[in-house]
């Protein structure tokens, strides 16, 4: 599934920035990173734990469902410890006296994690276009070119078996663009170092592995059963946030399997106000009976510090990619091929739905599992095996932790109606071939008629959506880089106060239909203006086709 927006992971702080170049949440986690011997902060927001603000950069990821196995032993241990201590230091009900017990039980489990690395960045020659260029080497012309330098990074992560198997997030051990990972460093709680191995990591999930070599075993602690979190449990975390080392808070759950809107199959989360900042990356959050629920992953944040918003991969998402990548198995996960948009309110208005039930289908892939199953764009997808798609539970979600090549009924709403396909799930691409699906041409013209036509239909058009338009000629259409036989009519002038205007409309569009009618001309676009008005419709779908790229749907409200 293609994705939308989303959070920050622990280091930059800011509005929307986005390690996807969209929306925005900190990831929690990866302390700073330093040059040389000054420490700085870490450049992207997903950098590990990024920040965003209003939810707009972050990147979250979504997760896997696996039933898990409870009655681990709980707490920190090494092979032969028992867990009955745990339930004499947890009161059966009401806040905790002290959370010190439990903490010093967790606490020799949890770890700091640092990478050396090199990253290539590109150096200024002040001294281009002069006699003196060449004292910079071979950089040539521009007076720029690459340069090797060395960084680190900070992150946290805990031990979850005695002989030592640590699970982190992938941003904490993955080098920044051009970059590469030289050596990982394992500190101990105690103060001990260990060099360690990556055994494998997912992107997609933001989770990874590692593995260290002791002579002893090492205190260990275990997954437990986040399904059974509820919203006011207590919980608290433990990490080494800003690189301080062991640092414990604590706090409640404030909501369970928040969808920030950024999009994606593991955008799902536990979401929490104990106190995560940058370096509480790939760190545990327990619960009560000193079971890890959640892995720290991001936060939101207008600032970059922590404002008690912060998020955490859920274990029932987490356990069973962490099984697969220590036993080096594939990770496949299920895919429609298709591009889809939360059903907006704006959107369900535009077809007479309900709010808040179903996503929206803005293209299917040509031959895609989708396309094969006979779904179409205009879709509204409300129920995938027989599970409803809502904020919670999204449809990249449920898509996406089916197993490929599995048969399921996908209930969809078309044209007011609900009807029931039945869809083969295919195995989802690898994010280098997802970048290159439903690529738009990137070809732009600020002014995309070489020779308009002098007049153009308003009126009712104009009043009701903020649109001049004008019918599509074939001359028209090959300036606009579309095929000659493209049949719709062309904007020429946006109100920008309009709702058309906020949503970026602009001269050049296309319109090819509205509430799924053809439109050919002002009087079709005119036509289903009021058709919608009379059936108490406050907005009306548009089908349009921007320059170079393919055709969306957008619902514009009415005037």
């Amino acid at each position: 599934m293609t994705g939308r927006n989303g959070p920050k992971r622990g280091h930059n702080a800011g509005t929307i920035q986005s390690r996807l170049s969209q929306q925005g949440v900190n990831r929690g986690g990866v302390g700073g990173w330093r040059r040389g011997a000054a420490t700085t902060e870490e450049s992207k927001d997903v950098k590990p734990v990024r920040y965003a603000y209003g939810l707009t950069t972050a990147l979250l990821l979504g997760g896997a469902t696996l039933s898990l196995t409870t009655g681990f032993p709980a707490g920190a241990q090494v092979a032969q410890n028992e867990a009955s201590q745990i339930s004499k230091v947890v009161p059966k009900a009401g806040a905790p006296a002290s959370f010190a017990d439990l903490t010093a039980q967790l606490a020799p489990a949890v770890v700091n994690i640092s990478t050396r690395q090199r990253i290539q960045v590109q150096s200024n020659n002040p001294f281009a276009g002069t006699p003196f260029e060449g004292l910079f080497g071979n950089n040539q012309g521009g007076g720029t070119g690459p340069q090797t330098r060395e960084a680190q990074s900070l992150g946290s992560g805990f031990i979850i078996s005695a002989d030592g198997y640590v699970v982190t997030n992938n941003h904490v051990i993955t080098a920044e663009g051009k970059g590469e990972v030289e050596s990982i460093t394992i500190t101990m709680a105690d103060g001990d170092e260990y060099p360690a191995k990556l055994i494998g990591k997912d992107a997609a999930s933001d989770l990874a592995v590692l593995k260290i070599d002791a002579k002893k075993p090492l205190p260990f602690v275990n997954f437990g059963d986040s399904r059974h979190a509820r919203v006011g449990d207590w919980v608290i975390a433990i990490g080494n946030p800003f690189g301080l080392g062991g640092t414990v808070t604590a706090g409640i759950i404030s909501a369970v399997y928040r969808n920030t809107g950024n999009g994606g199959a593991y955008d799902r989360y536990l979401q929490t106000d104990a106190a995560i900042n940058r370096g509480n990356s790939g760190g545990p959050m327990f619960d009560m009976s000193g079971q890890v629920i959640g892995i720290n992953n991001a936060i939101y944040s207008p600032t970059g510090g922590s404002v008690g918003i912060g998020f955490a991969i859920p274990a029932e998402t987490a356990a069973p990619i962490v099984q697969k990548l220590i036993k080096g198995e594939a990770i496949e996960r299920g895919y429609l091929g298709v591009r889809i948009q939360p059903l907006t309110d704006d959107l369900a208005d535009s077809l007479g739905l309900e709010h808040n039930k179903g996503e929206f289908i803005q293209a299917t892939e040509p031959d895609g599992a989708a396309a094969k199953a006979g779904i179409k764009a205009g879709d509204v997808i409300v129920k995938v095996g027989g599970k409803e798609v809502t904020k919670d539970q999204t449809l990249s979600y449920l898509v996406a932790n089916t197993e490929p090549g599995s048969r399921i009924p996908v209930e969809l709403i078309r044209g007011g109606r609900k009807m029931t396909v039945t869809a083969t799930v295919a195995k989802r691409p690898s994010d280098q071939e997802l970048a290159q699906s439903f690529a738009p041409d990137s070809d732009q013209d600020d002014n995309p008629f070489n020779n308009p036509p002098a007049q153009q239909e308003q009126g009712t058009i104009e009043k009701a959506l903020g649109l001049s338009v004008t019918p599509l000629t074939p001359q028209i259409a090959r300036q606009l880089g579309a095929a000659d036989d493209t049949k719709g009519v062309v904007v020429v002038a946006v109100d920008p106060s309009s709702d058309a205007g906020q949503k970026g409309f602009s001269r050049g569009f296309i319109i090819l239909s509205a509430n799924g009618r053809d439109v050919t001309s002002g009087a079709d676009l005119e036509a289903a203006i009021k058709a919608a008005k009379a059936d108490g419709r406050s907005a009306l779908l548009l089908r349009v086709q921007p320059r170079g790229q393919s055709p969306v749907f957008v619902p514009i409200r009415l005037r």
